[in-house]
């Protein structure tokens, strides 16, 4: 069996009610080297990716108790934890709630335990590339009215702070990084989602579509964020 070598220090929580998954799971994450935390429902679940600060947590969507959708909403209103959906609710529509909610991947269930831990691992490493960055651009990203504070991990439009989950904010700044320059939806799955997205094209305009929303409600005469037919999106000051 092949393993992906990690840090032990690094915990991931497993949010399953199936035993035989959840075992499963563990078995394949202990042997990449993770510590493995287990829940089997969501409350419990939400309460230990709170308390136990883990540094992923794979969450399944139909969790006895609180589920899945709602357990990620609570812990997004404290932590930016990432967080892989294991499940097996095939609507698109159930994925696409996931990841508005700040969801970082989405694993269909049956599913490879190896893929799975080259997912966990991908998404770390997505996050981890992502804390650097910060470290190297500084603090602050600014564009005209809008203002990204890269350490609170807030942003403001006309002084006046928005609501953005995880993935917006990534998107966020990322734009305005290269404002003024068209981006193709693979350029934003390669900077903001990586490589090892398994979304579709309209995830990517989901989110896209709900930050102008956003942006907008706080200034609807900035009109930031256009979309260039056919080719992308451009964020201009």
């Amino acid at each position: 069996m092949a393993t992906h070598e990690q840090p032990t220090e690094i915990t991931a929580l497993v949010v399953e009610d199936d035993k035989v998954v959840s075992q499963l799971i563990r078995l394949y994450l202990a042997q990449a080297g993770y510590r493995v935390l287990e829940a089997q429902d969501g409350i419990n679940g939400l309460r230990m990716a709170l308390e136990e600060s883990p540094d992923i947590v794979l969450l399944d969507l139909n969790l006895p108790g609180m589920d899945g959708i709602e357990v990620c909403k609570n812990v997004r209103k404290e932590s930016e934890v990432p967080i892989i959906m294991v499940t097996a609710r095939v609507e698109e529509d159930d994925r696409l709630s996931g990841l508005n909610l700040g969801a970082d991947d989405y694993v269909l269930k049956p599913f490879s335990p190896r893929e799975l831990v080259a997912r966990v691992n991908a998404v770390l490493r997505r996050t981890q590339r992502a804390a650097e960055k910060r470290e190297e651009t500084g603090n602050l990203l600014t564009a005209g009215d809008v203002v990204v504070d890269l350490d609170r991990r807030s942003a403001t439009v006309l002084g006046i702070e928005i609501d953005l989950t995880p993935t917006e904010f990534r998107l966020l700044a990322y734009f305005i990084e290269g404002r003024g320059r068209t981006v193709s939806r693979e350029q934003i799955i390669e900077h903001v989602f990586g490589y090892d997205f398994s979304g579709y094209d309209r995830t990517v305009d989901t989110h896209v579509s709900n930050l102008r929303k956003k942006l907008e409600a706080a200034d609807p005469d900035g009109q930031h964020l256009k979309t260039m037919y056919g080719v992308g999106y451009r964020f201009d000051v």
